[in-house]
């Protein structure tokens, strides 16, 4: 067997055994179910609740909510369920190391970058399927709803962009948060880490006064990631969607390369 046959059966290994240990945690199965009861089932409960409710709006707020209709079948359950991901993106790394299940790992294979390639590559596959079907389910099931007061397909201007937008911001958001596992290595930190930047960082850097604090907001990772799912944005935008993506995978790429090397140089 050749050095590179051998690298690759190492590597496919390490695939299947980062998949087993994902996919057999518990946290991981309860995390996608409220994931989906979130995009999908609250979605529904509050667009069903609100269609009923239609009759009673006055023409200004029914013409709000029919012009921003992915406000309630996208955005607000991205919002929540980010954190979600958020949590399960730090648990693929920092778990491993509050149970010591890591010393095992780089004992069964010492190369510690193909380890850390296996568990972004896993979790990454991982979170775009989910986020996707996630997304779409919600839309499909959210446009049926609201069907009689509010249509809206996938062929409307920037509608498709923004589902499918939904299922990448998610799989970026994930291994943003595994980033912060692995560098941070506890749990608890991590997630504090996370979830203070997105909730709490991002939103005070909008008092920022001057042009100056304008592009520091834009240019916040999650700030510019949540451009993705935007069906319009407001004039002169500081970041055009697929632009604020990229600004959120650069951050990301960043992260991820301070945790290869922190994860390759520090003792397990």
């Amino acid at each position: 067997m050749t050095t590179l046959t051998a690298r690759r059966a190492g590597f496919d290994g390490l695939l299947r055994s980062e998949w087993t240990k994902l996919r057999t945690v518990r946290s991981t199965t309860w995390s996608l179910v409220a994931m989906a009861a979130i995009s999908v089932g609250l979605m529904s409960l509050i667009a069903w609740l609100l269609m009923r409710q239609w009759p009673q709006f006055s023409p200004q707020d029914q013409a709000a909510l029919a012009a921003e209709p992915l406000q309630i079948i996208i955005d607000q359950p991205v919002f929540i369920s980010q954190l979600v991901v958020a949590v399960l993106g730090v648990m693929v790394v920092s778990a491993e190391y509050t149970t010591g299940m890591i010393r095992s790992t780089l004992q069964s294979q010492p190369r510690r970058l193909l380890v850390l390639s296996a568990k972004v590559l896993v979790f990454a596959l991982l979170m775009f399927a989910v986020g996707e079907v996630l997304s779409f389910a919600a839309f499909f099931t959210g446009r049926w709803i609201m069907s009689d007061h509010i249509p809206v397909t996938l062929s409307d201007p920037g509608i498709t962009r923004s589902v499918f937008g939904a299922g990448l911001y998610l799989t970026v958001l994930g291994l943003f948060a595994l980033a912060f596992g692995a560098i941070i290595r506890h749990t608890a930190g991590a997630i504090t880490g996370v979830l203070g930047l997105i909730l709490v960082v991002s939103n005070l850097t909008a008092l920022l006064p001057g042009t100056w604090g304008a592009h520091i907001h834009a240019w916040m990772p999650t700030n510019a990631g949540q451009l993705i799912y935007k069906p319009t944005l407001p004039p002169d935008p500081l970041l055009t969607q697929w632009q604020g993506l990229a600004v959120f995978a650069g951050w990301t790429a960043l992260f991820l390369a301070v945790a290869a090397y922190l994860f390759k140089k520090r003792d397990a």
